[in-house]
């Protein structure tokens, strides 16, 4: 089996892990910003330690860094920042496997901005697809116990976040693969340790001063929660590394195709680990948006 399915899988396993421990901090000690917070500022000094030892284990050298490194970086970290804070936000209206079925539109989103912005043009199948994963957005767009035709659900809270999610992390994937292509290293953990050491420097530092600023305290009980939000760091870490890693080595399209496997891993979590359940509509509904991001890899 390829490393980069190995790595895409492990980076879905450790996304999840990292989404229910935020999940549970945002329920009552942080805010969405403070627990989004804790994943960058936890993960920094683990991101540090662990790229300058591999680089002091190697023998490798620090190479130079591109503007169009730092473009693609910030642009792709500053996604980051807006995506998960969305996702943590969708946990409190709607329960965790729906709102990581949302996050999941990330892939279906990427073929329509490419359409858009690069003239991408996508057949027949592919517009099938797509058109199969919006009837799913659409489904889960009504929250349970509601009122009204669908469209009227489409402006609601969750699904605003749920869709903007998927859109900043669509943007945030390809930024970060833009950001390594342009490491001159040929070894993939390089260019990745580098990528991921300036952007999460980057990010716990902007964080901070952006809660400090329209959250004061936030960040003191970011710290204060640090038994479990060092866990979410560590989490966030490992699967920031397999990504970025598996960026390096494949197409962000295709590692998004494989890391599908977190809507499953998810289901589990919001079951064995929330006592959340499922109504039909929406269990029929992840079935159609998880049919849809395959699908529409698969024919692009």
């Amino acid at each position: 089996m390829d490393a980069w399915i190995i790595l895409s899988v492990a980076a879905a396993a450790f996304q999840t892990l990292r989404f229910v421990l935020q999940k549970r901090l945002s329920m009552g000690a942080l805010s969405a910003g403070g627990a989004t917070l804790a994943r960058f500022l936890y993960s920094a000094p683990f991101v540090v330690v662990l790229a300058g030892g591999y680089l002091i284990a190697t023998g490798a050298v620090w190479p130079g860094l591109t503007p169009a490194f730092w473009l693609y970086a910030v642009a792709g970290g500053l996604a980051q920042i807006a995506a998960t804070w969305a996702v943590v936000a969708l946990f409190a209206e709607r329960n965790f496997a729906v709102g990581i079925v949302f996050k999941k539109t990330e892939v279906v989103q990427t073929a329509l901005v490419g359409l858009v912005v690069l003239g991408d043009r996508i057949g027949l199948a592919g517009l099938g697809a797509i058109i199969v994963g919006l009837a799913g957005v659409l489904l889960l767009s009504q929250t349970p116990g509601t009122a009204g035709r669908w469209w009227r659900h489409l402006g609601s809270r969750a699904a605003m976040l749920g869709l903007g999610s998927g859109a900043f992390f669509a943007v945030s994937a390809v930024g970060y693969r833009g950001a390594t292509l342009e490491i001159a290293s040929a070894d993939p953990l390089v260019r990745a340790g580098i990528t991921l050491t300036a952007v999460t420097l980057m990010q716990a530092l902007a964080l901070s001063l952006w809660l400090g600023w329209r959250e004061p305290g936030q960040v003191g009980r970011v710290f204060a929660a640090r038994r479990v939000a060092v866990w979410i760091g560590l989490s966030g870490m490992a699967g920031s590394l397999c990504w970025f890693t598996a960026f390096t080595l494949q197409a962000a399209a295709l590692v998004f195709a494989v890391g599908q496997v977190e809507v499953i891993f998810s289901l589990l979590a919001s079951v064995l680990i929330f006592g959340e359940r499922l109504t039909r509509r929406e269990g029929f509904a992840i079935a159609l948006v998880t049919v849809s991001v395959v699908a529409v890899v698969m024919v692009r």
